[in-house]
Protein backbone atom coordinates (compact mmCIF):
# COMPACT_ATOMS: atom_id res chain seq x y z
CA UNK A 1 0.00 0.00 0.00
CA UNK A 2 1.69 2.92 -1.33
CA UNK A 3 1.56 6.31 1.29
CA UNK A 4 -0.51 9.01 0.23
CA UNK A 5 0.54 12.59 -0.39
CA UNK A 6 -2.25 15.73 -0.54
CA UNK A 7 -0.92 18.92 -1.08
CA UNK A 8 -3.06 21.27 -0.24
CA UNK A 9 -2.02 25.11 -0.83
CA UNK A 10 -3.51 28.47 0.93
CA UNK A 11 -2.53 32.40 1.42
CA UNK A 12 -1.06 33.66 4.06
CA UNK A 13 0.53 37.32 4.21
CA UNK A 14 0.76 37.62 0.79
CA UNK A 15 3.28 34.34 0.64
CA UNK A 16 2.88 31.27 -0.74
CA UNK A 17 2.59 28.85 2.67
CA UNK A 18 2.09 24.99 2.00
CA UNK A 19 0.29 22.97 4.24
CA UNK A 20 0.43 18.71 3.45
CA UNK A 21 -0.48 15.72 4.80
CA UNK A 22 1.16 12.12 4.82
CA UNK A 23 -1.22 8.66 5.78
CA UNK A 24 0.32 6.13 7.32
CA UNK A 25 -1.53 2.47 7.43
CA UNK A 26 -2.39 0.05 10.21
CA UNK A 27 -2.57 -4.20 9.51
CA UNK A 28 -6.39 -5.04 10.83
CA UNK A 29 -6.73 -4.65 15.22
CA UNK A 30 -2.50 -3.00 15.34
CA UNK A 31 -2.28 -0.46 16.51
CA UNK A 32 1.60 0.08 14.69
CA UNK A 33 2.11 0.88 11.24
CA UNK A 34 2.42 -2.25 9.25
CA UNK A 35 5.77 -2.77 7.67
CA UNK A 36 5.46 -1.08 4.37
CA UNK A 37 4.51 2.30 6.12
CA UNK A 38 7.10 2.10 7.92
CA UNK A 39 9.80 1.86 5.26
CA UNK A 40 7.77 4.88 3.85
CA UNK A 41 7.23 6.63 6.60
CA UNK A 42 11.35 6.43 7.70
CA UNK A 43 11.87 7.61 4.28
CA UNK A 44 9.44 10.64 4.41
CA UNK A 45 10.99 11.80 7.97
CA UNK A 46 14.27 11.71 6.37
CA UNK A 47 13.35 14.14 3.03
CA UNK A 48 10.57 16.30 6.11
CA UNK A 49 13.70 16.88 9.01
CA UNK A 50 12.64 20.49 9.27
CA UNK A 51 8.91 20.18 9.30
CA UNK A 52 6.52 20.86 11.80
CA UNK A 53 3.92 18.72 12.57
CA UNK A 54 0.16 19.87 13.32
CA UNK A 55 -2.06 18.03 13.61
CA UNK A 56 -2.52 13.68 13.80
CA UNK A 57 -6.12 12.27 13.04
CA UNK A 58 -6.41 8.34 13.61
CA UNK A 59 -9.37 5.97 12.03
CA UNK A 60 -10.53 2.38 12.02
CA UNK A 61 -11.89 0.15 9.85
CA UNK A 62 -16.15 -0.70 10.36
CA UNK A 63 -15.34 -3.99 12.04
CA UNK A 64 -16.23 -3.85 15.79
CA UNK A 65 -18.41 -0.92 18.05
CA UNK A 66 -17.84 2.32 17.84
CA UNK A 67 -16.50 2.80 21.46
CA UNK A 68 -13.54 0.27 20.52
CA UNK A 69 -12.39 1.36 17.39
CA UNK A 70 -11.89 4.93 18.94
CA UNK A 71 -9.73 3.90 21.72
CA UNK A 72 -8.06 1.97 18.86
CA UNK A 73 -7.55 5.29 16.70
CA UNK A 74 -5.97 6.80 19.97
CA UNK A 75 -3.49 4.32 20.26
CA UNK A 76 -2.38 4.61 16.59
CA UNK A 77 -2.27 8.41 17.13
CA UNK A 78 0.29 8.13 20.14
CA UNK A 79 1.97 5.35 18.70
CA UNK A 80 2.75 7.62 15.77
CA UNK A 81 3.56 10.40 17.99
CA UNK A 82 5.62 8.77 19.44
CA UNK A 83 7.46 7.24 16.20
CA UNK A 84 7.68 10.81 15.10
CA UNK A 85 8.74 12.39 18.39
CA UNK A 86 11.65 9.79 18.18
CA UNK A 87 12.78 10.67 15.19
CA UNK A 88 13.50 14.35 16.08
CA UNK A 89 10.59 16.12 14.00
CA UNK A 90 8.96 19.38 15.73
CA UNK A 91 5.50 19.57 16.82
CA UNK A 92 3.26 22.60 16.71
CA UNK A 93 2.14 23.69 20.52
CA UNK A 94 -0.92 23.72 19.22
CA UNK A 95 -1.36 19.82 17.78
CA UNK A 96 -4.30 18.52 17.71
CA UNK A 97 -5.40 15.28 18.07
CA UNK A 98 -8.83 13.64 16.85
CA UNK A 99 -9.39 10.03 16.93
CA UNK A 100 -12.50 8.81 14.95
CA UNK A 101 -14.22 5.46 15.44
CA UNK A 102 -16.86 5.51 12.83
CA UNK A 103 -18.04 8.68 12.32
CA UNK A 104 -16.65 9.73 9.18
CA UNK A 105 -16.76 8.45 5.48
CA UNK A 106 -14.95 5.26 4.83
CA UNK A 107 -13.74 4.26 1.83
CA UNK A 108 -15.18 0.77 0.55
CA UNK A 109 -11.68 -0.54 0.75
CA UNK A 110 -10.84 -1.32 4.52
CA UNK A 111 -7.59 -1.35 4.42
CA UNK A 112 -8.06 2.24 3.58
CA UNK A 113 -9.92 3.17 6.84
CA UNK A 114 -7.03 1.62 8.87
CA UNK A 115 -4.71 4.75 9.33
CA UNK A 116 -3.65 8.10 11.07
CA UNK A 117 -3.46 11.02 8.71
CA UNK A 118 -0.49 13.11 9.91
CA UNK A 119 -0.57 17.22 9.04
CA UNK A 120 2.23 19.14 8.54
CA UNK A 121 3.95 22.18 7.31
CA UNK A 122 6.93 22.77 5.47
CA UNK A 123 9.13 25.97 6.62
CA UNK A 124 8.67 28.80 4.80
CA UNK A 125 11.30 29.39 2.61
CA UNK A 126 12.25 33.07 1.78
CA UNK A 127 13.46 34.05 -1.82
CA UNK A 128 16.69 35.34 -1.73
CA UNK A 129 16.83 38.87 -3.51
CA UNK A 130 19.66 38.99 -5.95
CA UNK A 131 21.86 42.07 -6.05
CA UNK A 132 20.41 42.40 -9.70
CA UNK A 133 16.88 42.33 -8.61
CA UNK A 134 17.80 44.81 -5.65
CA UNK A 135 19.56 47.57 -8.41
CA UNK A 136 16.93 47.48 -10.50
CA UNK A 137 14.34 47.90 -7.50
CA UNK A 138 16.26 50.93 -6.02
CA UNK A 139 17.26 52.58 -9.56
CA UNK A 140 16.07 55.44 -10.81
CA UNK A 141 15.28 56.75 -14.73
CA UNK A 142 18.10 57.36 -16.52
CA UNK A 143 20.41 55.02 -15.01
CA UNK A 144 22.17 52.35 -16.38
CA UNK A 145 22.99 49.28 -14.68
CA UNK A 146 25.42 46.99 -16.38
CA UNK A 147 24.26 42.87 -16.36
CA UNK A 148 26.38 40.63 -14.33
CA UNK A 149 28.11 37.51 -15.21
CA UNK A 150 26.37 37.93 -19.00
CA UNK A 151 28.45 35.40 -21.19
CA UNK A 152 28.97 35.25 -25.10
CA UNK A 153 30.37 32.64 -27.48
CA UNK A 154 33.52 34.50 -28.95
CA UNK A 155 32.41 36.90 -31.56
CA UNK A 156 28.89 36.02 -31.49
CA UNK A 157 25.42 36.83 -29.80
CA UNK A 158 25.16 33.27 -28.91
CA UNK A 159 24.60 33.62 -24.57
CA UNK A 160 26.70 30.51 -22.92
CA UNK A 161 24.20 28.77 -20.35
CA UNK A 162 26.19 30.13 -17.88
CA UNK A 163 23.98 33.40 -17.98
CA UNK A 164 20.94 31.54 -16.97
CA UNK A 165 20.56 33.08 -13.87
CA UNK A 166 21.16 37.00 -14.39
CA UNK A 167 18.69 36.30 -17.35
CA UNK A 168 16.21 34.77 -15.51
CA UNK A 169 17.49 37.52 -12.14
CA UNK A 170 16.27 40.30 -15.36
CA UNK A 171 12.90 38.55 -16.61
CA UNK A 172 11.74 38.37 -12.63
CA UNK A 173 12.27 42.11 -12.21
CA UNK A 174 10.40 42.82 -15.56
CA UNK A 175 7.24 40.61 -14.27
CA UNK A 176 7.35 42.01 -10.68
CA UNK A 177 7.74 45.49 -11.70
CA UNK A 178 5.04 46.10 -14.62
CA UNK A 179 5.49 49.50 -15.28
CA UNK A 180 9.38 49.23 -15.72
CA UNK A 181 10.54 50.27 -19.53
CA UNK A 182 14.20 49.80 -20.56
CA UNK A 183 16.27 49.70 -23.39
CA UNK A 184 18.95 46.96 -23.41
CA UNK A 185 22.59 48.32 -24.77
CA UNK A 186 25.38 46.44 -25.91
CA UNK A 187 28.88 47.30 -25.85
CA UNK A 188 32.07 45.50 -26.97
CA UNK A 189 35.68 45.96 -26.31
CA UNK A 190 39.40 45.32 -27.91
CA UNK A 191 38.57 46.54 -31.32
CA UNK A 192 40.00 50.47 -32.01
CA UNK A 193 38.20 50.18 -35.58
CA UNK A 194 35.06 49.52 -34.36
CA UNK A 195 32.16 47.28 -34.41
CA UNK A 196 32.40 45.90 -38.01
CA UNK A 197 30.18 43.03 -37.35
CA UNK A 198 27.48 45.11 -35.13
CA UNK A 199 28.42 42.35 -32.23
CA UNK A 200 26.98 44.96 -29.80
CA UNK A 201 23.38 45.49 -31.48
CA UNK A 202 23.37 41.30 -31.84
CA UNK A 203 24.11 40.76 -28.23
CA UNK A 204 21.70 43.19 -27.38
CA UNK A 205 19.25 41.98 -29.05
CA UNK A 206 19.56 38.42 -27.90
CA UNK A 207 18.55 39.64 -24.55
CA UNK A 208 15.63 41.31 -25.92
CA UNK A 209 14.78 38.46 -27.54
CA UNK A 210 14.98 36.03 -24.91
CA UNK A 211 12.72 38.51 -22.81
CA UNK A 212 10.47 38.14 -25.35
CA UNK A 213 10.47 34.58 -25.52
CA UNK A 214 9.43 34.63 -21.80
CA UNK A 215 6.49 37.06 -22.35
CA UNK A 216 7.88 40.16 -21.65
CA UNK A 217 5.81 42.74 -23.30
CA UNK A 218 7.94 44.43 -26.66
CA UNK A 219 6.28 47.70 -25.89
CA UNK A 220 8.47 47.87 -22.47
CA UNK A 221 11.86 46.95 -24.06
CA UNK A 222 13.94 48.37 -26.70
CA UNK A 223 17.74 47.30 -27.89
CA UNK A 224 20.68 49.17 -28.96
CA UNK A 225 24.31 48.39 -29.62
CA UNK A 226 27.52 51.14 -29.32
CA UNK A 227 29.80 49.11 -30.30
CA UNK A 228 32.88 50.77 -28.99
CA UNK A 229 31.75 54.11 -28.72
CA UNK A 230 31.23 53.90 -24.61
CA UNK A 231 34.51 51.93 -23.45
CA UNK A 232 34.58 52.10 -18.71
CA UNK A 233 38.57 51.14 -19.63
CA UNK A 234 40.53 53.26 -22.90
CA UNK A 235 41.22 50.77 -25.75
CA UNK A 236 43.42 49.03 -26.37
CA UNK A 237 42.64 47.44 -22.82
CA UNK A 238 45.82 46.54 -20.22
CA UNK A 239 44.45 43.89 -18.83
CA UNK A 240 41.41 41.05 -19.11
CA UNK A 241 39.56 42.58 -16.47
CA UNK A 242 39.43 45.54 -17.91
CA UNK A 243 38.13 43.86 -21.42
CA UNK A 244 35.27 41.96 -19.54
CA UNK A 245 34.14 45.25 -17.79
CA UNK A 246 34.23 47.00 -21.35
CA UNK A 247 32.45 43.82 -22.84
CA UNK A 248 29.25 44.22 -21.11
CA UNK A 249 25.62 44.66 -21.66
CA UNK A 250 23.91 46.92 -19.99
CA UNK A 251 20.16 48.42 -19.45
CA UNK A 252 18.68 52.10 -19.39
CA UNK A 253 15.87 52.60 -17.00
CA UNK A 254 13.52 54.50 -19.14
CA UNK A 255 10.52 54.35 -17.22
CA UNK A 256 9.33 53.38 -13.95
Amino acid sequence: MKLKIVILFFLISFKSFGQKQVEVFFDFNKDFPNQTSILEINEWIANNKNSEIIKLLGYCDSVDTKNYNKKLAERRIENVHVLLEKSGLKFSKDLEKVAFGKEFKQSKIQAENRKVTIFYKEPLVIPVESELTKKIKESKVGEHITLPNIYFFNNSARIVPKSDPTLIDLRCAMEENPKLKIEIQGHICCQTKGDVADVSTARARAIYSYLLRNKIDRKRMTFKGFANTRPIHPIPEKTPQEEDENRRVEILIVEK
